[in-house]
């Protein structure tokens, strides 16, 4: 399949079967900005906790933090993004449309002065106002990343939590940038979610932790489904780093427009909290309580987007297979991920008994699992439509049923049936997914 076609396919897919869609379409859209429906909120959901749990649940040197999204103007001040978070941008004299000159060919960039303006430099914040009366209001900007709510508070957790290096601190949250888009669906848009961690450490230590937060966040993509190979760890050149940062390697995956970040892993030595401490007036080093020595920890930073990973997750997971003749399109997402673990499907929809039972034991299983009931169509489109959105299991109720109290539960991957009694349905399913 042609890369751009896979990419048309997965954008269909997304609209038809109620993944993603376009903001405020009915007004004609927002220029990329997107909503996640029914499937959609699902999975970015189920991301989320699979992200949450490894990261953060299963560790004992992680805790977490919901930062609000304004901050006070200084934090930005701080950690340079006032000054600094800028794009290089050009007009065309023409079509009157913006670019950053480093999207442009050289072969453009050459045109610079004739068919397009000289480059001025754009702040990426979204800005505005708080306050109640226009003339007495201030301007704060919704915030570019997460991370500076984690340094702001850094002094709040180690008193309220009493932690010990090497700890870390896990966010999850919307952030903003002003910036002229590429395109590609989800990939790139001005409202975004990330899921980043600040993990913090010795100066003596960071280079040990870096290497192992590189090679633990790539194990998390193909332990949730992402093949390997299309995979790869891309180390950031000298002239690439940030001026404050040791080093930084990006988890690049290949979409179907080429191999782009999903994920950047850096090694941000101790400059954050050396420059909140050095604006706001306070004293954010570490005491180690055994020497008595105070030290500005030094910072591991993997910070990955939500809906880049969505997006990777469902290329990755989307398969077009021929079976009896006919194509079969199916989601093969990671059990974790899949937005609805069972669909529970009545044979007659007219059969009111049949109805009755299948409602019962779709009544039962959403107690514990995520759970569809569907009779809009004959069975053999309602498996069709449970593969495209990667349902992992299907439950046909049936005539006989009705009398030997058992189910038919189909499998999405292997499409194998196997006839279960009713009162081990739910433990069945539950084994299988464990």
């Amino acid at each position: 399949m042609h890369n751009s076609d896979l990419m048309d396919k997965i954008v269909s897919l997304c609209k038809r079967r109620g993944f993603i869609f376009q903001s405020s379409e009915i007004y004609g859209g927002l220029a990329n900005a997107w909503d996640y429906g029914p499937f959609g909120a699902e999975l970015k959901r189920n991301l989320k906790n699979c992200w949450w749990k490894s990261n953060v649940s299963e560790r004992d040197d992680m805790v977490g933090l919901d930062a609000a999204i304004l901050m006070h103007p200084n934090t930005w001040k701080a950690s340079g993004h006032a000054e600094n978070f800028t794009d290089l941008l050009v007009d065309d004299k023409k079509t009157k449309k913006r670019f950053r000159v480093d999207h442009l060919s050289p072969e453009e960039q050459a045109k610079i002065g004739t068919q397009y303006t000289e480059p001025r430099e754009f702040n990426l914040m979204l800005k505005t106002r708080l306050g109640a009366v226009e003339d007495t209001s201030s301007d704060v900007f919704l915030r570019p990343e997460t991370a500076q709510g984690i340094f702001v508070n850094f002094k709040n957790i180690l008193d309220s939590t009493s932690r010990r290096l090497p700890f870390g601190i896990a966010q999850i949250g919307k952030s903003f940038r002003n910036e002229i888009t590429a395109g590609n669906f989800v990939f790139r848009m001005r409202e975004f979610e990330q899921m980043e961690i600040e993990y913090f450490t010795t100066a003596e230590d960071s280079d040990a932790c870096y290497e192992e937060w590189i090679n633990r966040r790539f194990n998390w993509y193909t332990e949730h489904g992402i093949r390997k190979e299309n995979l790869k760890l891309r180390k950031h050149d000298d002239d690439e780093l940030a001026h404050y940062a040791k080093g930084c390697t990006d988890v690049e995956y290949q979409f179907p427009f080429g191999w782009s970040e999903l994920e950047g892993i850096a090694n941000r030595t101790d400059y954050d909290l050396k420059q909140h401490a050095e604006l706001s007036g306070k004293d954010l080093r570490y005491h180690n309580k055994i020497t008595n020595e105070r030290f500005y920890p030094y910072v591991i930073e993997p910070s990955g987007g939500v809906d880049r990973a969505a997006l990777a997750f469902l290329v990755d997971a989307y398969h077009e297979e021929e079976v009896d003749g006919r194509s079969r399109v199916v989601l093969k997402l990671h059990k974790d991920l899949a937005p609805t673990k069972v669909a529970v499907l009545p044979l007659l929809k007219k059969n009111a008994d049949i109805v009755s039972m299948a409602q019962s034991i779709k009544t039962d299983l959403q107690k514990s699992l995520t759970c569809v009931y569907d009779d809009s169509a004959a069975i053999g489109k309602l498996y069709r439509r449970q593969d495209e959105v990667g349902t992992f299991f299907c439950v046909t109720v049936d005539v006989e049923s009705l009398d030997d109290k058992q189910v038919t539960v189909r499998d999405r991957d292997t499409m194998g049936q196997q006839r279960v009694p009713v009162e081990n349905l739910k433990r069945y399913i539950q084994d299988q997914l464990s």
